[in-house]
């Protein structure tokens, strides 16, 4: 079920969610549970609509990620927003703990990426390798602390697993990804958080800004 405090924004177009860990965005299996069932539960019992709740998935998140979360209430909404996303036209900013590193304070990671089905993971690949796709992420520096290292991360491409895999491979994964090659456990969920969403309104077209608090399990390691 939805907390209140999950709901970060709510109108007739938009529903906006911090997502905690551990929960994937759609797709569940039937033993599970997704943010989408328990979304549109939350519409359902809240407006009592009868029949089915209309979402659009327009953003998502890895079943271990949190942060917000953007979801339509509208096909009207889903479709504008979709066609924002696929132009790069909306912001997104992530904030990560990886392994601690000497990074420079700010940069930018190029690579190129593929899906890896056998193994169920992304991989770095060469250049001109076979469906290869250029990921591209700026970040910046925020804090070093005594087992981490704090990063604020930009977008520049949007492919699947893209923060995991480039900072594993730049030598840093991220705190508790055991998929890509942490070896320090984290309490809940790997330390990959979106932070903040910047849209602009599919009808109005007002400019939007969404924040979300970083999860407590952040705490001890920002010390």
């Amino acid at each position: 079920m939805l907390r209140p405090e999950q709901i970060l924004y709510e109108d007739n177009h938009l529903l906006v969610i911090n997502k905690p860990a551990g929960v994937v965005t759609q797709g569940a299996s039937a033993d599970q549970t997704s943010l989408g069932h328990q979304a549109k539960h939350y519409l359902k019992t809240k407006y009592h609509k009868p029949g089915n709740v209309f979402l659009g998935f327009v953003s998502r998140l890895d079943k271990l990620t949190t942060g917000v979360i953007l979801l339509a209430r509208t096909s009207k909404a889903a479709a504008r927003l979709t066609e924002a996303f696929k132009n790069r036209k909306v912001s997104k900013t992530y904030e990560a703990l990886v392994e601690r590193a000497d990074l420079p304070d700010s940069d930018t990671l190029t690579d190129f990426v593929r899906k890896n089905d056998a193994a169920r993971k992304m991989e770095t690949c060469h250049p001109e390798a076979r469906n290869g796709q250029q990921a591209i992420l700026h970040f910046q520096l925020l804090n070093h602390y005594q087992s981490a290292t704090h990063l604020e991360i930009n977008l520049e491409t949007g492919r699947k697993h893209q923060i995991r895999i480039q900072f594993s491979n730049f030598g840093c994964p991220i705190l508790g990804d055991r998929k890509y090659n942490s070896a320090i456990n984290f309490s809940n969920g790997i330390a990959l958080h979106s932070t903040q969403l910047t849209i602009n309104h599919p009808t109005t077209k007002e400019l939007l800004t969404f924040k979300a608090p970083l999860p407590t399990e952040w705490n001890s390691w920002m010390q």
